[in-house]
């Protein structure tokens, strides 16, 4: 499928990464085949990114043109094969964004099917608090940046930067199709910081089996310009199983 708009810049003004420990096994059953999880230390590990985004734009249009909205994606980090190898990434099985332009045109003129939602928040250098509420979803973050780093996932906040780095390209299911859309995201200035959770809910997370999902980390990044395009390689559709090995 070919896009009217195949690639678009933008700048994170703010961006929080909020990680969960995901049982192996739960993450299989949310991943279409083709897909498996990728494990750290025997974890799967998900997501959501609550993300606001200034100057998004075509490359080729004007400054002055340029828009931005906040937008959320729970996602799991996966694993596919191509004939190249074993690639990296995300699986975004659910996108939200507080424009309709997204909404109204995603899956059709660019990638990325989006439900609309509200967001609300505040925030200060040293503590960002996001709402989201939606049809489908509510989450809400209260988040204080901060200079140390924890998690049981990676041991410094440099592996966790590395690890979601290396996974910049996300895959939503098409609409109406059972394939999928592809977003790579790409940056010259990537750049992270540590923050603590003081508190995180996630209507997505909170229905999943008791126990299987454990609050992890955040990493927060600001005012980080990118660039987002259409993979270079598209997904080969896989067939078969997505398991990975639980023991």
């Amino acid at each position: 499928m070919s896009y009217f708009i195949p690639s678009m810049t933008a700048v994170i003004e703010r961006r929080l990464l909020i990680n969960y420990a995901l049982d192996p096994e739960v993450a299989v059953g949310m991943l279409p085949p083709g897909f498996r999880p990728q494990l750290v230390d025997g974890s799967a590990v998900a997501g959501v990114c609550l993300i606001r985004l200034g100057d998004m734009r075509a490359p080729w249009m004007p400054r002055a043109l340029g828009w931005g909205a906040e937008n959320a994606a729970h996602r799991i980090a996966v694993e596919w094969d191509d004939d190249e190898g074993t690639q990296r990434g995300v699986y975004i099985p659910v996108r939200h964004s507080a424009s309709w332009l997204p909404v109204a045109v995603g899956g059709r003129l660019f990638p990325g099917v989006h439900r609309h939602a509200r967001f609300s928040g505040s925030e200060t250098a040293n503590r960002i608090r996001v709402e989201l509420a939606a049809s489908d979803v509510r989450v809400s973050a209260d988040v204080a940046v901060v200079s140390e780093w924890r998690s049981r996932l990676f041991a410094t906040v440099d592996d966790a930067s590395e690890f979601f780095r290396a996974g910049s390209t996300g895959w939503s299911p098409r609409r109406d199709s059972g394939e999928f859309d592809g977003l790579t995201l790409e940056t010259e200035k990537w750049k992270v910081e540590p923050g603590r959770l003081l508190n995180v809910e996630s209507s997505f997370f909170d229905a999943l089996p008791s126990g299987s999902a454990r609050l992890d980390s955040v990493l927060v990044m600001r005012d980080v310009p990118i660039a987002w395009g259409v993979p270079s390689r598209g997904l080969r559709q896989a067939q078969g199983t997505n398991a990975v090995p639980v023991g």
